[in-house]
């Protein structure tokens, strides 16, 4: 009794595609070499958090929608007066996606969900951390199918960070943008 395992589309096309080019470009010798996503983080603060708990709930709640795994709240790691923050506060949520999961989010994020974003002409190339690490910021949460608009009654962003065993930001770069990354500088080099 053989049961057929699913592959996400992405996970498919990075075996396929991206590890062949990748090797390709920066030659090399094995295929374990080529870098690969390990994992996505998302990240949300609340703004208002510290007068209403209820802010907290609802930004988990959407981040659970959003990515399709329980997200889990924030906690201020120390007493800033200036804000009437205290130590242990819930002030935001957060997300880590992994696997099947992590490869699923990323294809709704590319087919579905930066298209829908106003005036789209492409993601920064320049948000780079130096390590491979990409971080996306955006600014709407309604972009995300899974939010009804209806019941949205505070419109914020959230950061996206792209973990990746990448050890230079143009490995990283090249991962991304085989995997479909809407890059603003990759159209260009394809109409040459």
């Amino acid at each position: 009794m053989a049961t057929a395992t699913y592959t996400p589309r992405l996970a498919g096309k990075y075996k396929n595609e991206v590890v062949p080019a990748l090797m390709k470009k920066f030659g090399y010798s094995s295929i374990m070499q080529a870098p690969r996503l390990e994992k996505i983080c998302i990240n949300r603060g609340v703004n208002g958090a510290v007068s209403d708990k209820k802010l907290v709930d609802i930004a988990v709640e959407e981040l659970t929608t959003i990515s399709g795994q329980k997200a889990v709240a924030t906690f201020s790691k120390k007493d800033i007066s200036n804000f009437k923050l205290r130590k242990n506060m819930p002030i935001g949520a957060r997300v880590t996606l992994r696997g099947v999961k992590m490869y699923e989010f990323l294809d709704r994020l590319i087919s579905v969900s930066l298209p829908r974003v106003r005036d789209f002409k492409g993601i920064n190339d320049k948000a780079f951390d130096g390590r491979g690490n990409y971080t996306l910021g955006v600014t709407e949460q309604i972009i995300f199918p899974e939010i009804d608009i209806d019941k949205v009654n505070k419109i914020t962003g959230m950061d996206i960070t792209f973990v990746t065993t990448a050890q230079t930001n143009e490995e990283a770069y090249e991962l991304l943008k085989e995997m479909g990354m809407p890059f603003k500088g990759a159209k260009k080099e394809t109409q040459e």
